[in-house]
């Protein structure tokens, strides 16, 4: 009989009813998540993906403006701009009109487009533009700008001599997510064979590697299935699947090999007593019960980013939140059956070998001590706590420190890479024609008696900011009227660029100078400013301004959870505290490196991704840096713990518990480095820092944190780190006090 069928009948978890299930249907379970995984991307492909539109976004006052125009029916509309210009020397009349109506009679034909404006000579005459208006919502209009930019092409081959492109945000957005992709695939191709040649050094063998390796891709696939299907629930703002390829392998990889550690483990510790099903029972009654706890806790701290009420922040916790239950659900059943075959397929080859040879068979393991080396880096913690414990927190501090000077900016087309043809273009166009860098949208409501009134304030503000060097000089602001004539549009140019201080300056002084002394006077009339700089801005302040709450909401559930976990108020409050450390030694490291130019100088990164940290970037790191480090802290304080509840003194449970975790610890920091600095080679300059600090982050907490900061603190607390649990009290009560 099988010792887990000897056992007398208990409540055993549900994580351990599942992998012993497993464990004894092994070919049902993974013909089960086959099809789990199949139906997943079945379902989302068939469904498709539901795209954040463009009221989604809105925000602040920019957010009220554009709601407005949109009650008008007075929408921006999508615009594509054709540039035409002389390879060499000035733009000819002669050698521009032909061209000019080329792309008007083309473009004209084209069911997409809704008219096409007279051109525009630039006022040093090197640059002639032709804007195209298209037709429906700009929110749209990347699903329809390819007809637009063949058409172009093809009057570029007609007119070999000249220069014709295209470019708008419709064409700009387009070529940021083709880039997006091909980004995607590189980061595969350099994050898969690091990780095989990691995961071959900890178990060196090819079967045993491809294990991890399947599970987590096939998590991903299942994830990325699922998120098309709730995307129609909770828009996808275009960066689910980057998330789900970063967060889905790095914890994927992580949570099976934390399984098949423990599963060694008591293998090694039976030497051949237990079969394979009573193995992984007994792996899923620890490191299953960890893995879950794991991933739960980088779901609700994930998911405090909901509180933030923002599209981008909320598709960011959807994909995470999904790719992590996915990547549980794989180890606590796929895992144990792929272990039991593969167990069962050794035992086979032994039992031939062994009538062959006639020699009974060895256990194919040996415990698995601390060892030389993690004895000596524990020593310092262990012996000079106090000490130890000072010097590694104040070096983290000063790893903190820079993070103090951090300067926030919405990332938009002055920081994507240049390396996209249609913001080649846009940077030609906006420098031969700079007022079209930035609009200022200003959407006014009133009575429609007022409406007189209201044209006239307008007119007023026009002539104020021709007078006022932050805006452009001789253009004529485009003015809109609804047919109830009760809101009225103008779009006022200021030709700097969007993230300079000129630009937001333009836009302060509007809001609180220039319209509320004209339009303001209008009797009844609201007024509200949105543009590209107006809605950077707001954007800015509403994530300042939920900052509070998502940074309190996740500190007070990371200490629910981890006291909940290990019975112990100084572990929540040690585990919070050190999870602070890690993320601000990160931030202070990303702006050190990006912010004050460092990853220019030493990787050559293109200066636009280095002037300022994404505003997305520190409130995502922050939440997933707390969800990923509890995956380090859950399993090495479980080990601790495990020992601590068997008698064992505090400062040797903690040598024991680390030692024992080291390995697969390190495994698991270096595969989730890998995976993080791939994307440092992205062009995307949001997820180059991404990619960046949660590389630093999970180094810092795997080689400083777990083996230096949590052992010496731990080692001064002694029993008083697992107060006030009763268990614990009464399992050290028979340990001499040192």
């Amino acid at each position: 009989m099988r010792p887990a069928e000897s056992r007398p009948k208990e409540k055993r978890p549900v994580t351990v009813r599942l992998a012993v299930w497993s464990a004894r249907h092994p070919w049902r379970a993974l013909a089960g998540w086959l099809a789990f995984v199949v139906l997943c991307l079945g379902v989302g492909l068939a469904m498709g993906t539901h795209k954040a539109t463009g009221e989604d976004y809105r925000v602040g006052e920019a957010g009220r403006a554009e709601t407005l125009a949109a009650e008008a029916r007075l929408d921006r509309e999508p615009v594509e701009q054709v540039l035409i210009s002389a390879r060499s020397g000035p733009l000819t009349r002669a050698a521009a009109e032909p061209a000019v109506r080329d792309v008007t009679a083309r473009m004209r034909k084209l069911p997409e487009v809704a008219r096409v404006a007279p051109p525009v000579r630039s006022a040093d005459g090197s640059s002639l533009r032709v804007a195209v208006i298209m037709k429906g919502a700009e929110a749209d209009a990347d699903d329809h700008v390819a007809p637009l930019a063949a058409q172009t092409a093809a009057v570029q081959r007609s007119h070999p001599e000249l220069r014709v492109a295209e470019t708008g945000s419709p064409s700009v957005s387009v070529g940021v997510d083709t880039q997006r992709g091909d980004d995607l695939a590189l980061s595969e191709a350099i994050t898969l064979p690091v990780t095989l040649l990691t995961l071959l050094a900890v178990f060196g063998s090819a079967l045993m590697v491809a294990v991890p390796l399947l599970l987590a891709l096939s998590s991903i696939a299942a994830a990325i299935g699922l998120s098309m299907v709730v995307s129609h629930l909770q828009p996808d703002a275009g960066v689910g699947t980057n998330i789900i390829l970063l967060i889905g392998m790095a914890v994927g990889v992580d949570y099976t090999l934390f399984y098949l550690k423990r599963e060694r483990e008591e293998r090694a510790r039976a030497g051949g007593r237990l079969g394979p099903e009573a193995l992984v029972e007994l792996a899923a009654a620890t490191s299953g019960r960890a893995i879950v706890v794991s991933g739960l806790a980088v779901i609700v701290s994930t998911a405090t980013l909901y509180l933030a009420t923002d599209v981008v922040f909320s598709s960011l916790a959807t994909s995470t939140v999904i790719v992590v239950l996915a990547a549980v659900l794989s180890s606590l059943t796929a895992l144990p059956a792929l272990l039991v075959k593969i167990a069962q397929r050794a035992d086979r080859r032994a039992a031939r070998r062994a009538q062959r040879t006639g020699r009974r068979p060895e256990p194919r393991e040996r415990p698995d001590g601390p060892g030389r080396l993690w004895r000596a880096l524990l020593r310092p913690a262990s012996e000079h706590p106090a000490r130890t414990l000072c010097v590694s927190v104040l070096l983290m501090l000063a790893l903190a420190a820079p993070a103090l000077g951090m300067q926030l900016r919405v990332l938009n087309k002055d920081s994507h890479s240049r390396e996209i043809p249609a913001l080649q273009t846009y940077d030609r166009l906006t420098t031969a024609f700079p007022e079209l860098r930035v609009q200022h949208q200003i959407v006014v409501r009133a009575p429609a008696a007022e409406a007189a009134e209201v044209a006239s304030a307008l007119r007023k503000l026009s002539e104020r900011a021709q007078s006022d060097p932050l805006y452009a000089k001789g253009v004529t602001p485009l003015v809109k009227t609804s047919r109830d004539r009760r809101t009225t549009t103008m779009e006022l140019s200021t030709p700097h660029k969007v993230s300079s201080p000129e630009a937001v300056a333009s836009l302060d002084r509007l809001r609180t100078d220039h319209l509320p002394d004209t339009v303001g006077a209008v009797p009844g009339a609201e007024f509200a400013v949105s543009g590209d700089v107006a809605h950077d801005t707001d954007y800015l302040a509403h994530q300042d301004g939920k900052l509070p709450l998502v940074v309190g909401a996740l500190l007070l559930l990371t200490f629910l959870m981890t006291t909940l976990v290990f019975r112990s108020v100084v572990i929540g409050l040690i585990g919070v505290a050190l999870n602070l450390l890690s993320a601000a030694a990160a931030f202070g490291l990303v702006v050190i490196f990006f912010q004050h130019g460092l990853a220019s100088t030493l990787f050559g990164f293109d200066t636009a991704a280095t002037s300022a940290i994404g505003s997305r970037v520190p409130l995502f790191l922050f939440v997933i840096l707390f969800g990923l480090s509890m995956d380090y802290q859950i399993f090495v304080v479980s080990r601790i713990r495990e020992a601590a509840l068997r008698g064992v003194p505090t400062r040797e449970a903690v040598l024991d518990g680390v030692g024992a975790s080291a390995k697969v610890v390190t495994s698991a920091a270096v595969v989730m480095v890998t995976v993080f600095a791939s994307f440092m080679f992205l062009h995307l300059a949001e997820m180059k820092q991404i990619g960046f600090s949660l590389a630093v982050a999970v180094l810092l907490d795997a080689f400083v944190i777990r083996v230096v900061i949590l052992p010496s603190a731990l080692t001064l607390l002694g029993r008083a780190s697992w107060w006030p649990s009763r268990t614990m009290r009464r399992a050290q009560s028979a340990v001499p006090v040192p």
